[in-house]
């Protein structure tokens, strides 16, 4: 009796090891990673996908700070978190020779300061921050550069991003510094450029700007390239302009924290939202521009040639990239965390 016992026991608990392996844990933006993909892998692996959501890089990084043992298999950090996480231990390397599909991604976006040899990350989405304008309120040629949003005619009509370096960086813009100033002063003046503001702010929003700007509640503000262009196609008045100053691009990179437990899972999701067919399928329903050179020649001529999501190279001569700003990252989050209470 105490034989079968033990093997009834043992087998139980192999089965339930080897399901627990069947489980991947992903941490992502909202709207980021669309279900039909999600179940796609499932059905294709039969591994079984725990999917959960952030608002911004901040409370990803202060859960994986607080916890770094807290679950998560994959995440998807933009690029100065990427160099945080790396400097501090959080995220662990990639094996790209479990991720055939790596050669897809398009060389420009690979190799960057962040991380040099792209051992702890791979590119995913990216998107341009910019400035939004019905055209229907709004005269599009008269909203050109981010300083016209100061303009006090716009009193209590903007929505600007939730974002601490989303928001400095406008104002940093448009005092002439550099969107990752590590000088107090300038900070501060960038503050106080943004203290000027607050009477034209409506809304701090991230994640639902789409809606927002789609149904018309707010005219005028902040937004993304991505969100925009989904917008537009319900919703024509809604166009984006790249600002004069300079402008953000983001890139967001799928990445595996360091105490992931299913490691082999997440080299094989990683592999599968870079296949051309399912990364195209992501660029199309999050409405954000592709990383992935076999993805883009699988879009829609309308797509690929559409100048917000990929914008000409004349354009692209005022971009700019948040990078980590190491221990003055706490300055900015203490300003705008100030700013709000105004």
């Amino acid at each position: 009796m105490k034989r079968w016992f033990f093997l009834i026991l043992t087998c139980f608990l192999m089965t339930s090891a080897m399901a627990d392996e069947n489980i991947l844990n992903v941490y992502t933006w909202a709207g980021y990673l669309p279900q039909s993909v999600i179940r796609e892998f499932e059905q294709e692996t039969g591994i079984r996908v725990n999917h959960s959501t952030y608002a911004n890089n901040e409370v990803l990084y202060a859960k994986l700070k607080a916890n770094p043992d807290a679950g998560y298999d994959v995440v998807i950090p933009s690029t100065y978190f990427i160099s945080r996480m790396i400097k501090q231990g959080l995220l662990q390397k990639i094996d790209k020779s479990k991720i055939p599909n790596y050669h897809h991604v398009n060389p420009d976006f690979l190799h960057k300061e962040y991380d040099l040899e792209n051992d702890y990350s791979i590119p995913y989405l990216w998107n341009s921050t910019g400035i939004v304008v019905n055209s229907k309120f709004h005269p599009v040629n008269h909203i050109q550069s981010w300083n016209d949003l100061w303009d006090p005619k716009y009193h209590n009509e903007l929505l600007v991003l939730d974002d601490t370096r989303e928001i400095f960086s406008m104002a940093l813009l448009t005092l002439g510094y550099s969107i990752n100033d590590r000088n107090p002063s300038h900070i501060r003046q960038a503050f106080e450029k943004l203290k000027s503001l607050m009477g034209n702010i409506k809304l701090f929003n991230l994640d639902a700007q789409r809606s927002i700007y789609l149904d018309e509640d707010i005219t005028l503000g902040m937004g993304w390239s991505g969100d925009v262009f989904i917008a537009s196609q319900e919703n024509p008045n809604l166009q984006f302009v790249f600002p004069k100053e300079g402008f953000i691009v983001a890139l967001d990179n799928v990445a595996i924290p360091k105490g992931a437990k299913h490691v082999q899972n997440a080299h094989r999701f990683i592999d599968f939202v870079l296949r051309a067919e399912i990364a195209k399928r992501i660029s199309l329903e999050t409405g954000f521009s592709t990383p992935n050179l076999a993805a883009m020649n699988l879009l829609p001529p309308h797509i690929r040639d559409n100048k917000v999501l990929y914008p000409d190279p004349h354009v692209l001569q005022r971009v700019h990239i948040v990078d980590d700003v190491g221990e003055t990252a706490k300055m900015y989050e203490k300003y705008f965390e100030r700013l709000k209470l105004e």
